[in-house]
């Protein structure tokens, strides 16, 4: 019998390539953009992650139906030093949402260093973090990812799990001067999957990136059960240059929100791999 998805019905030895042709339906370009998004390296790079997102952390969505059409920010918490979270999100994008859509992460300057790797990410989506890049994306209505707590995210040790670090100012900014609705994202089980025990600051510098957890997982993550929940779209109205405590208040609404879809998450999960 066919292996049939009970979210989507869709059968899932053929759900890769029916998101890549219902994707392509809707792209405005086929071939490549001004940000180096190929639609054909993201069909060869789907399997294997589809595969990671189906059976190895079988990903649970709720609230997708919460992104709006046209342009949004997707807020969400980060955790571990692969970006396995973003990964599995932009996935659920793909897999579960009605019409699929690439997201496009605001990804580290420092990653732009890397050969072979930065090539890899823009054509898969990914773009460097700068404002006017992720200005000029939301001008064309695409739907862009930021991870607030930037490298304080992914350095945190385990026993500070789910204990959301300072948001930066940014994101709320850029909401307010391109009018574009937050939705607010809880990801759970992601802090279990590379748990960290220190942040090795001399190798990090060493190497020029911006944290380097030592975790006993840290080439093999757990395989930890992923729980994603969109929450509801926040609009903002204001001025994108008002002082910072007057941004701090409409980005700790956000931060308020993630709080209570991660309790949400922890309180419904019984195990951390089920």
């Amino acid at each position: 019998m066919p292996n049939v998805d009970p979210h989507n019905k869709v059968d899932t030895r053929n759900e890769v390539e029916v998101a890549i042709n219902r994707l392509l339906k809707h792209q405005k370009e086929h071939g490549y953009d001004p940000f180096g998004f190929r639609p054909s390296t993201l069909r060869r790079a789907l399997p294997p992650v589809h595969a990671l997102y189906r059976h190895y952390f079988r990903v649970q969505v709720e609230g997708i139906e919460n992104v709006p059409a046209g342009r949004a920010l997707l807020i969400a918490n980060h955790s571990g030093q692969i970006p396995l979270d973003a990964m599995m999100i932009a996935t659920a994008m793909l897999i579960e949402n009605e019409p699929p859509r690439v997201t496009r992460a605001m990804i580290e300057r420092w990653i732009a260093t890397l050969p072979f790797v930065s090539m890899f990410f823009s054509r898969v989506g990914q773009v460097i973090g700068t404002r006017a890049n992720a200005q000029a994306l939301l001008e064309r209505d695409e739907l862009l990812m930021v991870f607030p707590e930037g490298s304080r995210g992914i350095s945190k040790p385990y026993s500070q799990a789910y204990q959301l670090e300072e948001f930066g100012l940014g994101f709320m900014r850029l909401a307010l001067q391109t009018n574009t609705p937050i939705v607010p994202i809880g990801v759970v089980g992601a802090e279990e999957q590379i748990p960290a025990l220190w942040n090795a600051k001399w190798l990090a510098r060493m190497l020029k990136m911006p944290a380097f957890p030592i975790s006993p997982t840290l080439l093999v993550p757990l395989p930890v059960k992923y729980r994603i929940y969109f929450g509801e779209p926040l609009v903002f109205e204001g001025d994108s240059d008002d002082e910072d405590r007057v941004i701090r208040a409409r980005v700790d609404v956000v931060t308020d929100a993630i709080r209570g879809l991660l309790k949400r998450g922890l309180d419904e999960r019984t195990n951390p791999f089920f």
